[in-house]
């Protein structure tokens, strides 16, 4: 009877191990698909700016992005702001997304930076 009290302990903890597991996994899962949607974003940004020739986009094309950027109805992310920098002296242009998920403590921010060049 001690037994079979040991081995059921054992596998409860198991269990729950298991349980403990599968919500890191999911929530991993879910920091990945946030970090894929940014760079999705900032690669949607640096095409334009390929499409334009120029690392200067106008305002109204920077409102819309920030726009789509933080709308999470349609591939943006949650409580998302991005900004894009100047040029250094190679022509070098950052786009930084940093975005805050729901699931982590406020103070705590995500972000991407990807730097874009114009040949």
């Amino acid at each position: 009877m001690v037994e079979v009290l040991i081995s059921l302990a054992i596998l409860s903890f198991g269990v729950l191990g298991l349980g403990a597991l599968h919500g890191r996994a999911m929530q991993l899962a879910a920091s990945a698909e946030d970090r894929n949607r940014a760079a999705v974003m900032a690669d949607e940004l640096a095409s334009q700016m390929w499409l334009a020739r120029s690392t200067s986009l106008s305002t109204a094309t920077l409102t819309a992005w920030n726009t789509r950027l933080a709308n999470t109805a349609v591939s943006g992310l949650p409580n998302a702001t991005g900004t894009v920098g100047t040029a250094d002296s190679n022509g070098v242009v950052s786009i930084t997304i940093s975005w805050y998920p729901p699931t982590s403590d406020s103070a705590h921010a995500y972000s991407y930076v990807t730097k874009v060049v114009i040949p």
